[in-house]
């Protein structure tokens, strides 16, 4: 505690190998607590331990951040500095590359994701040099035969950027691909199939397929890690939404509160209602603005009443199947409804509740406004919960058989033991038995008489 740190100081280290990415002061301050806050983020909406600082007003960054970095292993360096991907996963860049064996693609992700959202469009206008690099430096990192950076038709100013700095370079191994702007075709597995027609298989990843996906977002701090040594200390992050003065988008230092960010934006309109960290489709609402910005905070949307239609009826299924033909991963979530209502796990699994991706197509879709996506995020952790308590009483039977196993073979040995001394003890006692009858015999011809002798 009061510790004074610099911008792009280490405040979390981890080990290598660990999967996760350091973590770095965002700015130059004071330590003032390290303690478990609200946070939103792509894995939980808990508590999380957290390094709070007071900034000193005075920006004073590391002079070398990079100082004790690899050189001769990119990966590792990508993990020391932080990189992390930035299209919401957060999941540690090096981790996600340690993971690609014989991967022969590599998709740049420049399609935002849901509406609202537009940093990466702001990205690829402004930084399309520093991407470009940076897919160049995955591409080689993966050593695979093609790079293919997706953008949505309705971003022109960003696919001309992009395509003169693509161009610009003469690498045979970079390729823009244009695609529809139907939401929502950010997702990782929609990109797979429109772009090279392979459907990623039931509970796995493109990775199966050999093709690994990045966000531009991370593409350009890979570039500002590797040329220039930065850590990843800020990231663009959308503010938008009916409920502030001036929507924009802002290079965040991470940590900055939200609230914060907003009053940089001119602050609240009369009309806000909604607080929404993340897209309007997957978004999560948030009952105030004391969180801070993480490195998966891609969009904040403050929405005015007349921007959001909320409504708490809902009305029983009339198997229409909208939601099956709005689905974009193909599944039936009228039946994944009707498992989740009778707690039916073996159907859930049937139906492929863990390929859902929580889009929420079938919400919007839903003549009788139920409440389909929340319910299947809740169903997959309450499944998540029961696999993890299968896997301990699997653990715990695991130990208990090898406990009993243990005991079996130690009774065993002590009885093959005791047979052995018994057996010792047998053979000694015939042998003092038969010294004892020798010795008798000697001393019965000692006493002999000389009659006897006769």
């Amino acid at each position: 505690m009061g510790e004074h740190v610099l911008g792009g100081q280490v405040i979390a280290g981890t080990p290598s190998q660990s999967g996760v990415a350091d973590i770095h002061a965002s700015a130059s301050g004071f330590v003032t607590a390290i303690e478990q806050r609200r946070i939103h983020s792509a894995q939980s909406e808990a508590d999380t331990l957290c390094v709070v600082i007071k900034t000193d007003d005075q920006n004073q960054m590391l002079e070398k951040p990079n100082a004790g970095w690899p050189t001769d292993d990119a990966r590792e360096l990508l993990r020391c500095a932080g990189i992390v991907g930035l299209g919401g996963a957060a999941v540690s860049t090096a981790w996600k590359l340690a993971q690609a064996k014989s991967h022969h693609t590599l998709i740049i992700n420049g399609a935002e994701c849901e509406p609202y959202i537009s940093c990466d469009d702001m990205l690829m206008r402004e930084y399309a040099d520093e991407i470009i690099s940076g897919c160049i430096a995955i591409t080689d990192l993966l050593r695979a035969q093609q790079c293919i950076i997706a953008i949505e038709r309705d971003k022109p100013e960003a696919i001309k950027a992009m395509r003169e700095f693509a161009e610009s370079c003469a690498d045979p191994r970079l390729r823009l691909a244009e695609i529809p702007s139907i939401y929502p075709a950010g997702g990782e597995r929609q990109l797979v199939e429109l772009l090279l027609d392979l459907e990623v298989p039931s509970g796995g990843y493109p990775s199966d397929l050999g093709v690994v996906c990045q966000n531009v977002g991370t593409a350009r701090s890979v570039h500002r890690a590797i040329h220039h040594g930065t850590p990843l200390i800020s990231r663009v992050v959308t503010v938008t939404g009916g409920g502030t003065q001036h929507p924009s988008n802002n290079d965040v230092l991470i940590g900055t509160p939200i609230e914060e960010l907003i009053q940089h934006c001119g602050g609240y309109t009369a009309s806000a209602a909604h607080l929404i960290l993340g897209g309007s489709m997957m978004g999560v609402s948030q009952p105030d603005d004391a969180i801070p910005v993480t490195k998966a905070t891609n969009c904040v949307i403050v929405a005015a009443s007349s921007e959001f239609i909320t409504t708490s009826k809902s009305w029983p299924c009339i198997r229409c199947g909208d939601c099956a033909a709005a689905c974009p991963v193909r599944l039936q979530p009228q039946e994944l409804h009707r498992a989740v209502q009778s707690a039916d796990f073996d159907a859930l699994t049937e139906f492929g509740l863990v390929d859902c991706i929580e889009c929420g197509c079938c919400d919007v879709i839903c003549p009788s406004h139920i409440s389909l996506t929340s319910s299947f995020v809740d169903a997959k952790a309450e499944f998540d919960r029961r696999l993890s308590k299968e896997h301990i009483a699997q653990q715990a039977q695991i130990h208990f058989e090898a406990r009993r196993d243990r005991l079996e073979t130690l009774e065993q040995q002590e009885t093959e033991q005791q047979a052995a001394l018994v057996d010792q003890l047998g053979s000694e006692q015939d042998e003092r038995q038969r010294l004892i009858a020798a010795a008798v015999k000697r001393a019965r011809q000692r006493r002999r008489t000389p009659d006897d002798s006769k």
